[in-house]
């Protein structure tokens, strides 16, 4: 380019202008001539990129089967992506991540905010919006909108942007205080809140969504202020071929739908919480299941099904009572009746080791005894509907499924042709009969509902787990900056 430059000059006989011209390129502080690929080129040459990170939930943890977390997940493919091994620095705080990006490179993934005046950063796309959101110890009252805040003892985190979110509100509320630290993460803040330290905070929305199970104490308040993006941060001065490619990579999982996939599984479950007897669902979760954890476990093992999966049936079946009874005799912790109890060779069915293993092996002999065709997740819910409703009826609604052009191998169109079992016009065409088809909807329905909780309050635990092995500070206060009211 120099020498296009100087040709331009001296064709019109100025070797003066010339030298001016490459003077001034040579000086120009944001000329570069680094090229696009350098920084990704030199991560294939190494084989393998390092990402700064910080050791929470949301982001990396080691969990029961290896490292996991929503950023390590997007971490680990855009690795894969780019055909190297994956480093892992997670020593860090948000504010540490863009220093070590600036200093060392390569990648930050911390849940940072995307600012675009960060000195010496680049930051990739948006991967999903965090929405700042107050919370508060249960029994406070009237914690309903910012004004609200004026006077509480009030945290946050520095560097993560809900601080930012309280400095704009400040400008409304010069009157407003709180305290930030870097050194704590969102778990720590919420059992400061717990334990009196702090009245509230403020934190992410998807952040409470995964330590809400274990601060029952603490309540979710209201959003405040606009929802900032979550990206992803490189090194600005080293090309943009790293950048780029990872941007072309968080398109591509939102084009794919992987990304809303990833969300829904580590952030998306929340509706849970709210759902009707769930109260009761996490109370026997912690005083009844225990006891029976060990024999869900060993017949999963028999079986070769996930234990959760059989832990949710028998919390359908009796909210694992095991001296459970119904009204036509069915009884025990998986509600057996006789005939198949029986056929189980189970001789008590109040016992509830020997319950749970004629209940497993009866739901997998009913699996294998379905049609090849019905293959999947299909095979398991018609296996589960035969457990409530039998194996004759399904195989009506099997029929019915086809008869009105459905097809019989897909629980979607079964789903359907149940209910129809408990109309005339229908089951009278069948082979046995008029039955209540709603009920095993339902009785599914909430089985995969239950499932997917126990699969939740697992991870949960799991993501948990590193609070209870974070050194306790004699004075928590003292790791934190207070912010002062303005003047």
């Amino acid at each position: 380019m120099l020498t296009l430059i100087c040709r331009h000059f001296i064709a019109r006989s100025s070797y003066y202008y010339a030298l001016t011209a490459i003077a001034l390129l040579v000086m120009m502080p944001t000329f570069s001539f680094v090229p696009d690929g350098e920084h990704l080129n030199q991560i294939r040459q190494r084989d393998f990129i390092t990402l700064h990170t910080r050791n929470t939930p949301t982001t990396y943890y080691e969990g029961r089967h290896g490292p996991t977390g929503f950023e390590y997940e997007l971490m680990r493919r855009f690795a894969d992506r780019l055909g190297v091994s994956l480093n892992i620095d997670a020593s860090h705080h948000p504010e540490s991540v863009l220093t070590a990006v600036r200093e060392k490179g390569d990648l930050g993934a911390a849940a940072l905010p995307l600012l675009t005046d960060t000195p010496g950063i680049h930051y990739t796309r948006p991967i999903i919006n965090m929405q700042p959101l107050v919370v508060y110890r249960r029994g406070l009252n009237g914690i309903d909108e910012p004004g609200d805040l004026v006077g509480l003892s009030l945290g946050t985190l520095s560097g993560a942007g809900t601080s930012k979110a309280l400095r704009e509100l400040q400008e409304d509320y010069p009157e407003l205080s709180w305290r930030e630290s870097h050194e704590l993460e969102v778990a720590e803040l919420l059992a400061q809140i717990e334990d009196g330290r702090f009245d509230a905070a403020v934190i992410f929305e998807h952040q409470f969504r995964i330590n809400r199970l274990f601060f029952k104490d603490v309540e979710d308040g209201f959003p405040l202020g606009d929802p900032v993006s979550m990206a992803w941060a490189v090194p600005s001065g080293r090309g943009l071929g790293l950048l780029e490619s990872a941007n072309r990579f968080l398109e591509d999982l939102q084009q794919t739908g992987t990304l809303d996939q990833l969300v829904a599984r580590y952030f998306g479950h929340d509706d849970y919480l709210e759902y009707v007897g769930t109260r009761t669902f996490l109370s026997h979760l912690d005083a009844r299941l225990p006891r029976f954890t060990e024999d869900f476990k060993q017949a999963a093992e028999n079986t070769g099904f996930d234990w959760k999966l059989l832990a949710a049936i028998g919390y359908q079946e009796s909210h694992w009572d095991p001296d459970a009874v119904s009204p036509t005799g069915v009884r025990g912790l998986m509600m057996l009746t006789r005939p198949t109890a029986k056929e189980m060779d189970i001789e008590n069915r109040r016992d509830p080791a020997q319950s749970i293993d004629g209940g497993s092996r009866y739901l997998r002999s009913l699996m294998d005894r379905l049609p090849d065709d019905i293959t999947g997740d299909d095979r398991l819910f018609m296996a589960m509907a035969a457990y409530n409703v039998g194996l004759g009826h399904l195989y009506d609604a099997r029929k019915i499924a086809e008869m009105r052009d459905g097809d019989p191998d897909s629980w979607a169109d079964v789903r359907k042709a149940l209910p129809l079992l408990q109309q005339r016009e229908w089951h009278s065409k069948t082979r046995h009969g008029y039955a209540r088809g709603g009920e095993p909807v339902i009785y599914v329905r909430n089985i995969r509902r239950y499932y997917e909780m126990l699969e939740y309050v697992e991870r949960s635990r799991q993501q948990f787990f590193q609070l209870e092995q974070t050194p306790v500070n004699a004075d928590p206060l003292l790791m934190f900056e207070l912010i002062p009211p303005l003047d």
